[in-house]
């Protein structure tokens, strides 16, 4: 019987960042995994999808709608884990826009807080919850040039944080998984890591010399979902190979 044996898991944006992984190895876990994604191009992307992974998605837009949604087909959500793939735009801060700096805090702080909070109430009245935000290492080193994504991500960890102390008592853990130098088409195009120079340099910054795995990451964030992790709460989690 796997570590999430009948659990209901909602994992948004999950044909991106952490997404395929983290929902493979959740289902393979025994969880009921619903996938968000609004980024499909038509209903027979959709469906592709779903014959393709066997797993069920909601495209709803609105966060109280995207829970209804999963609510009424499974009974409740047991898991929310806020996967927020965006880009990392590179700008010095005389340069950058800032509508880029407000879609990125709509997109990786608005949006993931609005969903826990359309989630808390049905986890508050069953005394019983986990929220997991994939979010990033870099706030916890800085990286200049990128000020915009670092300080959204930043929030999103605090976000976290704050939100552990204050759901705690209901018995709603929360926590973040803060990676960084994982392998992801999001954010390590193939393109970049085809070249061998630029592949050096980027693995010269990590302390573990490689890139991390997907699977790798799925692993941690399927941990911190399962019953084995009750006792941890409030933390935000590198996984950037010994870079933070």
């Amino acid at each position: 019987m796997g570590a999430l044996q009948g659990r209901v898991v909602l994992i948004t944006h999950v044909r991106h960042f952490a997404g395929p992984a983290a929902a493979r190895a959740m289902a393979e876990a025994g969880a009921t995994v619903v996938c968000h994604d609004d980024s499909f191009a038509d209903v027979s992307e959709r469906e592709a999808f779903v014959a393709e992974t066997g797993l069920a998605v909601t495209d709803r837009l609105a966060p109280d709608e995207i829970v209804a949604d999963v609510t009424e087909a499974h009974g409740r959500i047991d898991v929310l884990v806020n996967n927020d793939a965006f880009p990392a735009i590179r700008a010095r801060v005389e340069d950058a826009k800032i509508d880029d700096m407000r879609d990125g805090l709509e997109a990786m702080v608005v949006a993931p807080f609005a969903l826990a909070g359309a989630v808390a109430p049905q986890m508050k009245a069953r005394r019983a919850g986990k929220i997991l935000f994939v979010t990033s290492a870099t706030p916890l080193r800085g990286l200049p040039g990128y000020s915009m994504y670092v300080t959204a991500r930043g929030a999103a960890n605090a976000l976290a944080v704050t939100l552990a102390k204050e759901l705690a008592r209901d018995n709603i853990q929360v926590n973040a998984v803060a990676p960084n130098y994982v392998e992801s088409p999001d954010y390590f195009p193939a393109e970049l890591l085809d070249d061998p120079k630029t592949r050096d340099k980027i693995l010269a910054n990590i302390p573990l010399g490689r890139l991390g795995k997907p699977e790798e990451l799925a692993a941690l964030i399927a941990f911190l979902a399962s019953g084995k992790a009750d006792f941890i709460t409030g933390q935000v989690i590198p996984f950037a190979g010994g870079w933070a």
